[in-house]
């Protein structure tokens, strides 16, 4: 009989749909760094658009330099195709933005903390899910600030302990993380579900993880050129429904 993996979970794109809101919050801060955009909004057509995008940002703060160049009129094509040489325009200020984009998602949680809340939902189903979960120990590895996750969990009934939870803080990669986990835990299986092609393949790489159960979650923020990938390198997709059902 099989043994019951220990499952570590990315965050977005695998647990929440945080795309309406990490765009927003990106907005918010782009406005205070660029004044004509100071007082506006972004439209449908931006939020859109930014979802188009969610594929290939790997860290909220990049949501900044997104939103800029959708509001001067960059076409998603463009900044896809173009991607690295517009990211050069943050690199040195990576960790100034990081704590000014984590600041304003603290502002806007103080503000109006229903409404974040409401820009951040689960999948459907996925709270029954980590719910079951509850039975054995589970993880969440993020590029999202941990309080961040405490908070969405907290209002969807979820009880998760800090220690469970490696976002941005912990300074870790993934690989790292998975790596502390399977010390801790020896011959039991893991199971990493994460919705990124290009992590899946830096853990694939690993040669110190190969027993670790990969997964690339359909539902969440990827291509169909992704899922091709995965499928290639062996890497299975999984549905909603059979990560609900597994």
């Amino acid at each position: 009989m099989d043994q019951t993996p220990i499952y570590a979970l990315d965050f977005d794109g695998v647990i929440c749909d945080s795309a309406i809101e990490t765009a927003i919050t990106g907005w918010k801060v782009a406005s205070q760094l660029w004044s004509d955009m100071a007082g506006t909004v972004p439209t449908e057509q931006h939020i859109d658009q930014f979802r188009q995008l969610r594929p290939i940002l790997e860290t909220g703060y990049e949501s900044i330099l997104f939103m800029r160049l959708l509001q001067q009129g960059e076409s998603v094509e463009s900044i896809k195709n173009n991607i690295a040489t517009f990211l050069q325009e943050l690199s040195g200020d990576t960790e100034a933005l990081k704590k000014l984009f984590g600041q304003i998602r603290d502002q806007w949680i103080k503000q109006a903390r229903a409404e974040w809340l409401e820009m951040n939902p689960l999948f459907g189903g996925v709270a029954d899910k980590l719910e079951v979960l509850n039975g054995m120990p589970w993880y969440v590895i993020t590029t999202k600030q941990e309080r961040f996750v405490e908070e969405i969990l907290k209002v969807n009934q979820i009880d998760l302990a800090r220690e469970n939870i490696f976002g941005l803080d912990a300074k870790m990669s993934k690989e790292a993380v998975l790596l502390s986990l399977q010390k801790k835990y020896g011959d039991t299986p893991l199971c990493f579900v994460e919705d990124r092609v290009k992590t899946l393949f830096n853990v694939q790489d690993n040669p110190e993880l190969t027993s670790v159960k990969l997964q690339l979650a359909a539902w969440g923020y990827n291509t169909d050129e992704d899922k091709a990938l995965a499928k290639s390198k062996g890497i299975p997709l999984v549905s909603l429904a059979d990560f609900l059902h597994d």
